[in-house]
């Protein structure tokens, strides 16, 4: 297991036909050799799982990774009515050029790419 930061940037949609570098988020998390959260280590040290969202025009905001019914979020604020949800992330690996699925507060779902990882 090891310590990773992650980037992911907004990939294609029809308003964004060529995905956006300056729509993106900047993560830690413990990723095991499969590229999977390590949960035994999140557990350890939950606060260390970090997020950064970059959007332009908007202020950037910091938050946590958070373990949910279901699977895993990005929290910034106390409460559920910030969290943004990652589709399948419990079993989905996190590896350059893989895609994530998040899901907004207001029900918009967004695809992301992960750009890099660095340890």
């Amino acid at each position: 297991m090891t310590w990773t930061t992650i980037r992911l940037e907004l990939a294609r949609t029809p308003q964004f036909p060529n995905g956006s570098a300056a729509r993106n988020y900047t993560l830690r998390l413990p990723l095991t050799p499969q590229g999977l959260i390590d949960p035994e280590e999140f557990a350890t040290h939950p606060e260390r799982a970090t997020v950064r969202r970059f959007w332009p025009n908007e202020p950037d905001q910091s938050g946590y990774m958070i373990r949910k019914k279901g699977g895993w979020a990005f929290s910034y604020v106390v409460g559920e009515d910030d969290d943004e949800n990652i589709f399948h992330l419990e079993n989905h690996p996190v590896r350059i050029g893989e895609y994530l699925t998040l899901l907004e507060p207001d029900g918009d779902k967004w695809p992301y790419q992960v750009k890099s990882c660095a340890k």
